[in-house]
């Protein structure tokens, strides 16, 4: 968990936002914002999918191909004169229909909810957050040893931090919300007051130092 935070505080994390916010011609104080709605709400959707053998299998497979960690290595070249690498955008929207199950515009509207972007760009930080966030739980899975579902599992639960049974019952229910914009309002007003000490909240702070 550590390592995540670590790298999210540091120059690579910063890149990111610099590179998201020139991209999709949005303020870094919105980026930021974004994307610290928007990776909580991937792990989350990530530790529902790995629950089952058939997740965890898929999970573990795309963390030791694909998503190992090597984009956090070619993060410069990625965001070549500032910008995000199309490639990663498509990578990023493969992501979402995976994790999130067709569900992407209910967390678009949370992510644009707690950080004032309009839905299109909402969308597209959650393209580039997933790619990040993948190769930044690769490079940890590898540093870990993880192979099997259990390994995967507390992995996303310590991401998750403590009392993350709670915040995983939000994050489901926004994606079974089929657009009841009240759960909408409740996990973004969570996500703005960072929730309870030691859950996503906490993560929120720990990402970017709030």
């Amino acid at each position: 968990m550590a390592g995540i935070l670590d790298l999210l505080n540091g120059p690579m994390g910063q890149t990111l936002i610099q590179g998201a916010s020139k991209q999709f011609g949005l303020g870094e104080g919105s980026t930021q914002k974004a994307m610290s709605t928007a990776m909580p709400l991937i792990l989350g959707a990530m530790k529902n999918n790995a629950s089952s053998p058939e997740g965890a299998s898929g999970l573990l497979g795309a963390l030791m191909g694909k998503h190992d960690g090597g984009i956090l290595d070619n993060l410069g070249s990625i965001l070549g004169g500032d910008k995000v690498d199309d490639d990663v955008l498509q990578d990023g929207e493969g992501i979402l229909g995976h994790v999130f199950g067709g569900k992407q515009e209910n967390v678009a509207a949370a992510v644009s909810k707690s950080s004032g972007i309009d839905m299109g760009a909402a969308m597209n930080i959650l393209k580039v957050a997933g790619p990040f966030l993948m190769g930044a739980i690769g490079k940890q899975a590898r540093t870990q040893g993880v192979q099997d579902q259990n390994g995967i599992g507390d992995l996303l639960g310590g991401l998750l931090g403590g009392g993350h049974q709670e915040q995983q019952s939000l994050v489901n229910r926004l994606l079974d919300a089929d657009g009841d914009g009240s759960i909408i309002d409740d996990v973004a007003g969570m996500l703005l007051s960072g929730g309870k000490k030691g859950g996503l909240g906490s993560l929120l702070g720990g990402l970017f130092g709030k």
